[in-house]
């Protein structure tokens, strides 16, 4: 009977530990997705707050204030404006189509090139001088430590000689440029995962090594593409600096339009929050969509 009074006093121990880590766990969890979404939350209720609301910190919908459309308005976007004609709407348009037209090409070229460099790497060996494979992958990955102010000077007079200056192909090519030692950094170590095996009996099944990689590589390496053409697509399409240096009135992003909220009058918050929330809008529908490929990317060591 002792021990049977033991064995269940241990059970009951060991429940309580498991229920308490378990406890500690989600609550952890928990706390760390407020801290994640509130930003969001609180960029979304400040559209719909008056000066008052955002002046004395008001929170909670329909508790603390009540909702109304005016950072919507300053866009054109507030229900009974849609039916209208809207100079501001049509300008937050062409804002909103400038940054989906640059991000998502920059990010697709970006993730082509890196792709193919990083296989490259993973699959061959070179030597450049002293370097040697590991050197020029890491060569590659140390331009992000470059701060953006370093090339302003450069590519505006470079951009001004090619006349590319307030362009969407001048933003391309620079995004492009800007993301790929990412790309290639994250298909390195999605490429060296997978088996050199599986190509080998591809080209002795009759295949070249373009359809060795085409129908062999690729479909495998396809999570961790997707996982750096989102991370790609989120640094192209938040970028400001160079889009503010390079454009004027044609190319002008969202976050350019973002920051143009700011004058000598003050914030606008209501109209930077109604902009912020649009533009964060669309990042979050492509991660929902994508987001098993994320994982899968993830899971696979796509991102270290």
């Amino acid at each position: 009977m002792t021990q049977i009074f033991q064995n269940h006093a241990s059970d009951g121990r060991q429940k309580t530990k498991w229920l308490a880590s378990r406890i500690a766990i989600y609550g952890a969890l928990i706390l760390w997705a407020f801290i994640c979404f509130f930003p969001i939350y609180w960029t979304l209720t400040t559209s719909f707050k008056l000066a008052p609301d955002v002046m004395r910190g008001n929170m909670v919908p329909f508790w603390d204030f009540t909702p109304k459309w005016k950072g919507w308005q300053s866009l054109g976007l507030s229900p009974d404006q849609l039916g209208e004609v809207s100079t501001v709407r049509e300008e937050f348009l062409k804002r909103f189509w400038n940054s989906a037209i640059v991000a998502v090409s920059a990010s697709t070229l970006a993730v082509i090139l890196g792709s193919l460099a990083a296989y490259g790497l993973s699959r061959f060996n070179y030597r450049f001088g002293f370097m040697k494979n590991s050197d020029i992958s890491f060569f590659f990955l140390s331009q992000m430590i470059l701060p953006p102010v370093v090339l302003a000077l450069p590519f505006l007079v470079l951009y001004r000689s090619l006349d590319l200056l307030d362009t969407r192909i001048g933003l391309i090519l620079l995004y492009t440029l800007m993301v790929l030692p990412i790309v290639i950094w994250i298909m390195r170590d999605q490429f060296q995962g997978i088996p050199v095996e599986l190509e080998e009996a591809a080209l002795v099944d009759g295949l070249g090594i373009w359809g060795a990689f085409m129908q062999i590589v690729l479909p495998i390496a396809l999570p961790g593409m997707v996982a750096a053409f989102i991370l790609s697509l989120v640094l192209c399409w938040n970028e400001y600096f160079f889009a503010a240096l390079l454009t004027s009135t044609d190319a002008k992003t969202l976050p350019v339009m973002v920051a143009s909220q700011t004058g000598s009058q003050g914030i606008n918050w209501w109209s930077m929050a109604a902009l912020s929330s649009a533009a964060i809008l669309p990042l979050v529908i492509v991660a929902v969509f994508l987001e098993r490929y994320i994982i899968k990317g993830m899971a696979a060591g796509a991102v270290k």
